[in-house]
C-alpha cells in the first residue's frame, strides 16, 4: 500500500507540521513510540512524556482517523529500565517491559552528576563515562528487538574533543561510530559544540538542532522591556569558536556583532588546555548598549564573567549571558557576586541538562524549557516525517520579535 504525506492542522503556535497518512484515512508511525529515560534524564523525560500525550491527543480532537497504528496513542510511552551496580561498581541494564517492534527514544544527560551509585561502600557520581556506559547497556539490553532505536543526547558527550590537534583521542568521534554499530539510527542533539563531528558518520542519521528560538522566548517573557533595536542591543561571542552561533543570532536579530579572541599563554598547559592570558575586544562601541552574550555552554564560567568585566569597562548598559547549555562546575557562587556587583541581570539556559537547587533558585538564573519541543521532534520522528520546520526556527523567531514589538512593555 502507498504512502502519502498529509499536512496535520495548525498547531497552537501556528506552525505547521507534516506528517505521513497511511491509506484513506489512518495514521502511520514507524512503531509504537517509546521513551527511555536513563538516569538523569528521568524527570525530563516524564515532562516529554506528558507532552507528547496531549500532543496525540490533538489528532483525535481535530481529525477523526478510520484507523491507528497500534501504541499510536497511550497514556504513558515511557518504558522502565533499571541500571543496576553492584557494590564493585560494574552494571547490566535491565528492560522491564517488551520494545518488540518500539521505536524506542533514548534520552540521557551526560552531564547530570547528581546521580550516585555504591562502590565499594563510597558514594559515587555519575560521570559522562558513566552515562555514556547507561546508553550502552541499555542499547544491548534492548537486544535487537526494537524496530528502530534513536539516541537523544541533547549535551553532545565529548563534544569538546572532536578534533585532533595533538597526538590525542578522537573521544566524540569513536563515540558515534560506535553507537551506529550497535544500531542506533538517528541521533540526536542540540547546539553541538562544532558540527563536523559528524563527519564521522555520513551515511547515519545525525542532528545538531539550535536552541535560539525556545531561549528567545525566555529572555523576552524574562526581560519584557529589552529593546531589540540595534542601536540599543549588540550580540558578542566570547571567543571565535562561537562565533557562527552569535553570526546567527545577530543575523536573525538585525544587531551588530562583536567579537572576543582568547590570548593564551601555549608555553603552559593547566587543566588540560593553554591558560587564557587576556580577552580583546573586536567591534564596535559597546556604550549604552544591552549586550547578549552568546555561547553554547558555561562550564565555570569564569571567561563569560571575565568578558562582563571587560564590557562593563567599556561602558555596556545590562550584560546577559546566552548559553544553551548552563553546567556551572564550580558552582554559583562568582555569578551570585557578579549579580550583586551589577556585572550580569541574567543568565538564560535551557533545561535539556541537570541544574542544582542552587542554580534554580537565584535570581539571575532562567530556564528555557525544551520538553514540548522534544515531544514535537519526537512525534515527527516517529511518523518518519519532515524535520525542516522544526530545525529552521526563522519565521518563529521574526513572529516572536513583532509580537514583542507590538506589545509595549509593562
Amino acid at each position: 500500500m502507498k504512502f502519502r504525506h498529509f499536512k496535520f492542522g495548525e498547531s497552537k503556535d501556528n506552525q505547521y507540521y507534516t506528517y505521513d497518512q497511511y491509506g484513506d484515512n489512518s495514521m502511520f508511525a514507524i512503531g509504537p513510540a517509546g521513551l527511555i529515560g536513563l538516569p538523569g534524564a528521568e524527570t525530563f523525560t516524564s515532562q516529554v512524556n506528558d507532552k507528547l500525550i496531549i500532543r496525540r491527543q490533538e489528532y483525535l480532537n481535530n481529525w477523526e482517523p478510520d484507523e491507528l497504528t497500534p501504541g499510536f496513542l497511550r497514556d504513558d510511552y515511557r518504558i522502565p529500565v533499571d541500571l543496576v551496580r553492584f557494590s564493585s561498581g560494574e552494571g547490566k541494564a535491565v528492560i522491564n517491559s517488551t520494545v518488540r517492534g518500539h521505536d524506542l527514544y533514548l534520552i540521557v544527560d551526560p552531564m547530570n552528576y547528581n546521580v550516585t551509585y555504591k562502590m565499594f561502600g563510597f558514594d559515587n557520581h555519575t560521570s559522562p563515562d558513566d552515562h555514556y556506559q547507561n546508553l550502552v547497556r541499555t542499547i544491548l539490553a534492548i537486544s535487537g528487538k526494537a524496530q528502530r532505536i534513536n539516541v537523544i543526547m541533547p549535551f553532545l558527550y565529548e563534544g569538546r574533543q572532536h578534533r585532533r590537534s595533538a597526538r590525542e583521542s578522537l573521544d566524540c568521534a569513536y563515540m558515534l561510530e560506535e553507537l551506529i554499530s550497535l544500531g542506533v539510527i538517528n541521533f540526536i542533539t542540540f547546539d553541538a559544540h562544532d558540527e563536523r563531528v559528524s563527519n564521522s558518520v555520513p551515511l547515519s542519521g545525525f542532528e545538531s538542532i539550535p536552541t535560539a528560538y525556545q531561549i528567545l522566548k525566555a529572555i523576552v517573557r524574562t526581560v519584557p522591556d529589552l529593546d531589540f533595536s540595534p542601536d540599543k542591543l549588540m550580540v558578542v561571542s566570547p571567543d571565535e569558536g562561537a562565533i557562527n552561533r552569535a553570526v546567527y543570532y545577530a543575523s536573525m536579530l538585525g544587531l551588530k556583532l562583536g567579537t572576543f579572541y582568547k590570548r593564551r599563554d601555549y608555553s603552559v598547559i593547566e587543566g588540560g588546555r593553554n591558560p587564557i592570558v587576556a580577552h580583546e575586544f573586536l567591534g564596535t562601541s559597546v556604550e549604552g548598549y544591552d549586550i547578549l552574550i552568546v555561547d553554547d555552554m558555561i562550564a565555570s564560567g569564569d571567561s563569560m564573567l571575565d568578558l562582563a568585566i571587560n564590557l562593563k569597562a567599556r561602558g555596556a548598559r545590562r550584560i546577559f549571558c546566552v548559553a544553551s547549555f548552563g553546567l556551572f562546575t564550580d558552582g554559583p557562587e562568582r555569578f551570585n557576586k557578579a549579580y550583586e556587583d551589577g556585572l550580569i541581570s541574567h543568565v538564560f539556559c535551557t533545561n535539556l541538562t541537570y541544574h542544582s537547587p542552587e542554580v534554580l533558585n537565584v535570581p539571575w538564573f532562567a530556564e528555557a524549557d525544551m520538553t514540548k519541543f522534544v515531544a514535537l521532534l519526537i512525534d515527527s520522528l516517529n511518523h518518519n516525517a519532515s524535520l525542516t520546520s522544526l530545525l529552521d526556527p526563522s519565521q518563529k523567531i521574526q513572529k516572536l520579535l513583532d509580537k514583542h514589538k507590538s506589545e509595549p512593555a509593562e
